[in-house]
């Protein structure tokens, strides 16, 4: 017979569960936490107890006004500059680092543009002096809690090592180990896929709070995807799954830096459209900047920005009236410079999607654009660093802390 969980194991899950509701969710009355958890009040209160002796959380009165008479019910709040995460983004021309406190607040951040090619060294070198500088900037009884790292390309799960990097000639590059060596925290940094990150942000804080089966479409140089099903990240069995942006849409089309031809990337993304749109060396523009100058010409009412809108859609509209009838997702969400070509090509993109797909799979499904913007991937990398915490509370910040306590005696 198979026995059931501890007491201890109920009450960490509990402890996680507690916690997360209030980072995800915002503070939380006693009452509003007992009823939403399907715990009874002595609980709750035993569990904040603990989250506030260990620094976690904070409990106060309610502020201002709809405060009800009589004995008010505690509010519970993360302890956000106490607690935090670093959250890394590699883009293909700029560089983000931010220090995310817990409930998602973003305490602090650096940004630094970068050449499409840059050497490693430099990446990891930008990386961790920007991190530093946040660190030195927090309170002094702070702690960080994790960090993770969002890259545009290919990400072996077993060890973080990036395999394909095409628009950033990186390849078979500890990236994570590299970063966490420079900056001395005593942490791993994880990498992850930018646009799984993007999923799980969008899903945690964005336009999929709610749903739990969501298709994200990233775009920036390249395309990328990730997928969320049954309310977790469908990884695949190394890590790679997702890799959208490779799904062949037009045999024989146009090259794609992965070595196969009319993959959605290359039909879909920046470079095509701006090659469409001829604007690909004109106007010196390039990265979101040059795909929203091409959307906003359509807008004004040029032919040639409107037809290559239209093209670049068309292309789109296949791959998602693909996955639609593969995934049955109920909503799919554009990120990266594919917000702005599904607002500018919005009606090609539904027109392909209601003769493309099945009947069935497509009829509840939404189409909406990244609630998060571009801070989408910097917000699930910050979701990805707190997962540790958020599940087991208590003994991660011990464990964290354990070192500084030492050094004091």
């Amino acid at each position: 017979m198979r026995a059931g969980p501890s007491q201890e194991d109920v009450r960490r899950h509990n402890l996680g569960t507690l916690l997360r509701f209030v980072h995800l969710r915002g503070p939380a009355s006693r009452a509003t936490l007992a009823e939403s958890l399907g715990l009874n009040r002595s609980t709750i209160m035993a569990l904040t107890a603990d989250l506030t002796a260990a620094g976690l959380v904070r409990e106060e009165l309610p502020r201002g006004p709809g405060r009800r008479a009589g004995r008010p019910s505690l509010v519970v709040r993360p302890e956000s500059t106490r607690v935090y995460v670093l959250a890394f983004e590699v883009g293909v021309d700029r560089l983000v680092i931010a220090r995310v406190g817990l409930g998602g607040v973003v305490l602090d951040r650096r940004e630094a543009s970068r050449t499409r090619g840059s050497d490693p060294a430099e990446i990891v070198g930008t990386l961790a002096a920007g991190a530093r500088s946040l660190v030195r900037k927090s309170e002094r009884d702070a702690v960080c809690v994790g960090a993770a790292l969002g890259f545009p390309g290919t990400v072996r799960r077993a060890d973080d090592a990036i395999r394909f990097g095409p628009n950033l000639d990186i390849g078979d590059l500890p990236l994570g180990d590299a970063l966490s060596r420079r900056l001395g925290l005593g942490l791993p940094v994880s990498v992850c896929n930018d646009a799984n990150l993007g999923a799980l942000a969008e899903h945690a804080r964005g336009a999929g709070v709610g749903c739990d089966n969501l298709i994200y479409l990233h775009g920036d140089v390249g395309v990328g995807g990730g997928i969320i099903a049954h309310g977790r990240l469908l990884g695949g069995d190394e890590g790679y799954g997702g890799e959208i942006g490779h799904m062949v849409v037009n045999p024989g089309g146009r090259p794609c830096a992965c070595g196969s031809r009319g993959c959605l990337e290359a039909e879909v993304g920046e470079r095509t459209l701006l090659a469409h749109a001829d604007r690909a060396e004109a106007h010196g523009q390039s990265g979101r900047d040059a795909v929203r100058a091409v959307v906003d010409a359509a807008d004004r009412g040029d032919i040639v920005a409107r037809e290559a809108l239209h093209r670049v859609g068309t292309w789109l509209g296949f791959g998602v009236a693909n996955l639609v009838n593969v995934l049955n997702p109920g909503l799919v969400v554009f990120g990266g410079t594919l917000r702005d070509i599904y607002l500018g090509a919005a009606a090609q993109i539904r027109s392909v999607l209601a003769t493309g797909a099945l009947a069935a799979p497509r009829e509840k499904v939404r189409l909406r654009t990244a609630a998060l913007g571009d801070d989408t991937t910097l917000v699930g990398a910050a979701e990805f660093a707190f997962a540790e915490v958020l599940a087991d509370p208590i003994q991660v910040l011990a464990r964290l802390r354990a070192p500084e306590d030492s050094s004091v005696h």
